[in-house]
């Protein structure tokens, strides 16, 4: 961190060079202290990324937030120091930066600009703002890059609120989380991802009078938007196997080529599985257990059989997606399908 120290003090050089220029009308180090900034700036993300991927998480949330200091227009850069703040269990911090993003209204929704590095044939991401894709444009129009494509970025206003209804229901606050997601909703009032929110703190809470209420809101306004239908189906699997079940039945309905959809679908029925095999495990040789474990055994396989459709479509929509070719090779060996399991084995080059 002594590092992060004397970066930090020397931004804040350059900063009292800008505003001693801009107070006299001249400008004769600016571009040069702008250049320098910039250059600080990168170096303290770059470290907070090093100190990310090494866990050190309260590291990482100090180090973007000097960033965001230097340039409080990259609200970006706040939002990430909350999430290695939440990561590092360091909620009070993660709290502060989230409200100030509330208070903002930040959301970061935009596009995202990528491209292909002739290099190494790796794709980049350039950013999200009117200079990252002026500086992507560039690169390919030089050759640099190859492939440019836009990706829409969703809300992150939903997960903000999100997470400081769970830090303050964390901290015992349970009224305040309530009070928060309400007011939020109040003025956002077509913002699903907040109503979402509101319905998965509800879930978290055992509150589900008021999970249902708020969810059969949503429905009424979207019931067929497909994402809404398949999210619903992820915070059901949490506590209603079942009611999951009809949520990722009627996403597919909605969209039928909806992979993931068709993937959770097979994970929930292969849930089971766990508790089958410890089972089986427990028994032992007398005739009454041999009798269990063919009763088991017969269970087993249903069970691979009911997921085995819906992880053949997911691979038929994804061939590539790794998740999916792994675990429908399991259910193959466990339904010792040989035939298509060495087959799939060929596909997938394993």
């Amino acid at each position: 961190m002594e590092l992060a120290k004397n970066l930090s003090a020397a931004a804040k050089a350059y900063q009292e060079v800008l505003s001693v220029e801009k107070a006299s009308g001249k400008s004769k180090y600016t571009a040069q202290v702008q250049s320098s900034i910039a250059d600080i700036k990168n170096q303290l993300i770059n470290g907070a990324v090093d100190a990310g991927n090494a866990k050190d998480y309260k590291t990482a949330s100090k180090l973007l937030y000097q960033s965001y200091e230097l340039d409080k227009t990259d609200q970006e850069k706040l939002y990430y120091a909350g999430n290695y703040a939440l990561n590092g269990e360091d909620y009070d911090t993660a709290l502060s930066y989230y409200e100030d993003l509330k208070k903002q209204n930040y959301s970061g929704e935009g596009t995202g600009y990528y491209a292909k590095n002739v290099l190494n044939e790796q794709e980049e991401f350039f950013g999200a703002t009117a200079a990252s894709k002026t500086d992507r444009d560039t690169k390919v129009r030089l050759k640099l890059y190859t492939n440019p494509r836009d990706e829409k970025i969703k809300s992150k206003r939903g997960e903000i609120l999100k997470n400081i209804a769970l830090i303050l229901v964390q901290q015992g606050k349970v009224d305040q989380a309530k009070q928060a997601l309400a007011d939020a909703r109040t003025a956002n009032p077509d913002d699903i991802s907040i109503a979402m929110t509101e319905a998965n703190v509800y879930l978290e809470l055992n509150d589900f009078t008021n999970y249902k209420r708020i969810v059969a809101e949503v429905l009424e306004k979207n019931p067929t938007d497909a994402d809404l239908l398949y999210n619903l189906g992820v915070i059901a699997s949490k506590t209603n196997a079942a009611e999951a079940e009809g949520y990722y039945k009627r996403a597919i309905e909605s969209k039928p080529d909806f992979t993931n959809a068709y993937l959770n679908l097979a994970i929930l029925k292969l849930d089971a599985d766990k508790k089958i095999i410890e089972e089986m495990n427990k028994l032992g040789t007398s005739e009454k257990d041999n009798k269990r474990y063919e009763v088991l055994k017969k269970q087993r396989g249903d069970m691979f059989n009911s997921a085995l459709p819906y992880l053949e479509k997911a691979f038929e929509l994804d061939p590539k997606n790794e998740d999916v070719g792994t675990t429908l090779l399991n259910v193959y060996g466990a339904l010792e399908m040989t035939d298509k399991k060495k087959a799939l084995k060929a596909k997938l080059g394993k």
